[in-house]
C-alpha cells in the first residue's frame, strides 16, 4: 500500500544512508531536538507497522510456496497430468520470486522515501505551486502518483510480457497496454482527482464535522459505481455484445426464470484480447441485473457448466451477499472516516513526515499507514465471511441446478488458470476469498 506514495528519485540505497550526507538528511528530519516524543513514537510504529507487515506476508508466501511439494491428495487425482503440474509448480515459482523482488524493492523505496523526508519535499512543491490548499492536495497526491507510476511500469511490463506471456496465459498486445495505463491514467485524473479535491473542499468548509460529509460523498460514489460499473466504466476497456441467440443463451434464460431471477442483460466481454484466463461475474443492484462473461469462458466451458457458474452467482444475489457486502463496506468506510476526522488536525502527523506545517493531504498519508493493522483484521473478518458466502452460493447452485457441473467447471478453471491445489492453510486463512477447490469439492458432494 505504501509503495503507492513513493517518487522514484528518491529511491536510496544502503551506501547512501551510511554516508555522512544520509545520516545528517535523516537526522535533520527525524532527530533534531524541537522533535516531539509523539512525532518519534508514530515514526516508529509506522516502521514497524511495515516492516511486520512485509514480513508476515513474505513468510506466508514461502509457506504456500512449498505447499506445491506436497503429494496430491486423493481428491485432486488426476485433475493434472504429471507434465501439466510441473508446468503449474513452475508459474507459481515464477510469480513467487517476481513477487519477492517487486515487494522488497517497494519496501526499500518506501522506507527512504519515509525516512529521508521525501514526502515533506513533495509537499514544499505543491505548496511553492499555489496557496489554495485544493491544488496543493492535487499536485501533491500527483506527484505521488506520477512517481509510482514511473517505478511499477518496469514490473508491470515484465510480468504482462515475460511471466504471463512466458506460460501462454498473456494475450495483450503492447498497444492495448500502453492504452489500458493511458485510460487508467485518465480515469484517475478525472474521478480521483475530482474525489480528492471535494474532500479537501469539504474538509476546510466543514472542519470537525468533515467525517460525515466524506463518508456520505465517497459512500454515494461506491453505491453509484456497483450500480452502473458495466455500463459506464467496463466500457472504457472492454468491448461488450450481448450473448447471441442459442442453447447457452436458452440454459441461461431458462434458469433464470426457474429460480425468478430478475435477469436484464447477458453480456460477453472480449477477456481473451488481455489474457487466456476466463471468468464471470454478476454486476448491478436493485432493478439492474448485468451477467457478464468472458469469451474465452464460453470457449473453455459447456453450457451445462457455465449454467452451473451462473447458478453460483444467482446463488449470490438471493442470499443477499451482495448488499450485505456493500452495507459492510460503507459501514468500515465511515469508522474510518470518523477517525481521520478525528486525528487529521493533529500538527504530529505532519512532523512525522518531517514537515512543517500540517495538513489535509499529509494527515491522509500518516492515517493511511497507521489505519494498516486495523486493516488486517477487517480483512481477515470479511475473508471469514466472503469464504462463508461461498459456501452458501455453491450450496444454492447444487439445490437449484446440480453439483457434479460446477465441480467440472472449477476443476477446468483451475488448471487453466494453474492454480494450486492445496495452498498452505495459513496463506488462505489470510488471503483468500473463496475456499479452496478441494474444499467447495467436498462441500458440493457432501
Amino acid at each position: 500500500m505504501f509503495g503507492v506514495c513513493c517518487m522514484a528519485k528518491l529511491l536510496v540505497r544502503e551506501p547512501f544512508l551510511k554516508s555522512n550526507l544520509g545520516h545528517r538528511l535523516f537526522a535533520k528530519h527525524y532527530f533534531r531536538p524541537q522533535k516531539s516524543v509523539m512525532a518519534i513514537t508514530l515514526l516508529y510504529l509506522i516502521v514497524g507497522f511495515m516492516l511486520f507487515e512485509f514480513i508476515l506476508t513474505k513468510t506466508l508466501g514461502v509457506l504456500n510456496h512449498l505447499s506445491w511439494n506436497k503429494p496430491i491428495p486423493p481428491d485432486a487425482e488426476g485433475l493434472y497430468d504429471a507434465a501439466k503440474y510441473e508446468e503449474a509448480k513452475k508459474y507459481a515459482s515464477l510469480n513467487f520470486k517476481f513477487g519477492l523482488v517487486s515487494s522488497t524493492l517497494s519496501l526499500l523505496i518506501s522506507l527512504s522515501f519515509l525516512l529521508l523526508g521525501g514526502f515533506a519535499y513533495v509537499d514544499g512543491i505543491a505548496t511553492g505551486y499555489s496557496e489554495h490548499v485544493v491544488l496543493q492536495a492535487l499536485v501533491f497526491f500527483g506527484l505521488l502518483a506520477l512517481g509510482s507510476f514511473l517505478i511499477n511500469l518496469p514490473m508491470d511490463l515484465y510480468h504482462t510480457f515475460v511471466v504471463e506471456e512466458r506460460f501462454g496465459f498473456n494475450k495483450t498486445s503492447l498497444s492495448t497496454f500502453i492504452g489500458d495505463k493511458l485510460k487508467t491514467v485518465l480515469l484517475t485524473v478525472i474521478l480521483g482527482g475530482g474525489i480528492l479535491a471535494l474532500l479537501t473542499w469539504l474538509y476546510q468548509v466543514l472542519g470537525p464535522y468533515f467525517w460525515i460529509a466524506g463518508w456520505l460523498l465517497v459512500g454515494s460514489v461506491s453505491i453509484f459505481m456497483a450500480m452502473f460499473y458495466t455500463n459506464l466504466l467496463l466500457p472504457v476497456f472492454n468491448k461488450l455484445t450481448p450473448l447471441e441467440p442459442g442453447a447457452l443463451r436458452q440454459s441461461i434464460e431458462n434458469y433464470a426464470s426457474t429460480v425468478q431471477f430478475p435477469l436484464t442483460n447477458i453480456m460477453v466481454m472480449d477477456g481473451s484480447k488481455r489474457s487466456s484466463k476466463a471468468n464471470a461475474f454478476f454486476s448491478g443492484i436493485g432493478s439492474r441485473k448485468n451477467i457478464v462473461l468472458f469469451d474465452n469462458l464460453i470457449k473453455d466451458l459447456s453450457t451445462e457448466e457455465i449454467t452451473a457458474v451462473l447458478a453460483h452467482e444467482v446463488g449470490h444475489y438471493k442470499k443477499k451477499h451482495v448488499l450485505q457486502g456493500m452495507a459492510i463496506g460503507i459501514l468500515q468506510m465511515g469508522v474510518m472516516f470518523f477517525l481521520f476526522g478525528w486525528l487529521a488536525s493533529n500538527p504530529v502527523m505532519a512532523e512525522v513526515l518531517g514537515a512543517e506545517k500540517n495538513s489535509f493531504h499529509l494527515s491522509l498519508i500518516v492515517f493511511s499507514i497507521l489505519y494498516s493493522p486495523i486493516n488486517l483484521i477487517t480483512s481477515l473478518l470479511s475473508h471469514l465471511l466472503s469464504r462463508k458466502n461461498e459456501y452458501e452460493a455453491d450450496n444454492y447452485a447444487k439445490a437449484t441446478y446440480g453439483a457434479e457441473p460446477l465441480i467440472r467447471s472449477l476443476k477446468k478453471l483451475t488448471v487453466n488458470h494453474l492454480s494450486n491445489v492445496q495452498p498452505h492453510p495459513a496463506y488462505v486463512f489470510f488471503n483468500y476469498s473463496h475456499p479452496t477447490l478441494l474444499q467447495r469439492m467436498r462441500n458440493l458432494r457432501s
